[in-house]
């Protein structure tokens, strides 16, 4: 394990442990929740060494490399998906018709098949070799290894999308700065991310899906991304829901507690966390659209 003594997103050494979260889909192992008194990152503190982190992912039941759509969890999450595909087309084609898109972390490349029937030029980056063979293999998408964005030419897409990625990346700062490079100056960067302060995140607490411990590295709050996004020379034009998300985040929470009710509590508190969002803003799960400071 490696155990921060600076923040990893602001170097500021005002850290403390904020509190533990166990691995409860893998592993169950435990881990400590780190937070930064300056930005108001959270971080898993400490983590797994990066050559290590694979093995938190090496499960069948790890639904954004699976396939076979199995089960009652995977047929939900499936379903799901393919509603936030065609959100999530609606989202982007409102700043770009048309053009050129990477997805990285593009997973089995449901979501570029669909802009890909649009008569968008695809590209995804997908680190899960399975998922990349699958992606490549069925959709006939162009999907490369995370090490080629080091390769992709400058400025070079119109949309770059990030869903439910940038908390899984071990060195944030160095994503941004590779994104940046490769985005056209007037092109436009997707970024979903779990929201730490939303109403399900607060009540199921450490039993939180959307902790995700370790392979969720970060948990940005709304306020910790703004300030990430400005040290890069971004700014935040949009800021959107998933509402989907507080369900099927608060029934993976509801199993983690073993609950006896698991479908009836999720959706009853996936009502209230959306309900309690419609006043504050903090859905479960947030999208934030940027585009570089002109």
């Amino acid at each position: 394990m490696k155990k921060a003594t600076i923040c990893p997103i602001c170097q500021s050494k005002n850290i403390h442990k904020s509190f533990d979260a166990k691995d409860h889909f893998l592993s169950q192992e435990e881990f400590a929740i780190g937070q930064c008194e300056d930005c108001g990152t959270l971080f898993t503190n400490p983590r797994p060494e990066d050559k290590n982190l694979g093995k938190y992912y090496d499960s069948p039941d790890y639904l954004s490399h699976d396939t076979s759509h199995s089960g009652a969890i995977g047929k939900l999450y499936q379903t799901l998906r393919q509603i936030n595909i065609k959100r999530k087309y609606k989202i982007v084609s409102q700043y770009v018709p048309a053009g050129k898109i990477l997805d990285i972390g593009c997973g089995t490349g449901e979501l570029l098949h669909f802009f890909y029937k649009k008569h968008w030029d695809c590209l995804g980056i997908e680190p899960n070799a399975s998922a990349r063979k699958f992606a490549k293999s069925h959709y006939k998408i162009e999907v490369e290894e995370e090490k080629s964005l080091k390769t992709l030419p400058a400025t070079s897409f119109d949309i770059i999308s990030m869903w439910h990625v940038l908390e899984h990346v071990p060195d944030v700062n160095q994503r941004i700065v590779e994104i940046k490079r490769i985005l056209k100056e007037e092109g436009y960067l997707i970024i979903a991310l779990p929201n730490p302060i939303s109403w399900d995140a607060n009540y199921y607490h450490a039993y939180w899906a959307g902790f995700d411990v370790p392979r969720h590295l970060y948990h940005f709050s709304p306020e910790a991304f703004a300030k990430l996004a400005k040290a890069h020379g971004l700014q935040i034009v949009k800021t959107l829901p998933l509402k989907f998300d507080a369900f099927y985040v608060s029934l993976l929470s509801e199993r983690y507690k073993r609950s006896s009710f698991p479908l009836l509590n999720a959706s009853y508190n996936g009502l209230r966390s959306n309900w309690k969002a419609k006043k504050t803003g903090n859905y479960s799960s947030l999208i934030y659209v940027l585009h570089k400071n002109q």
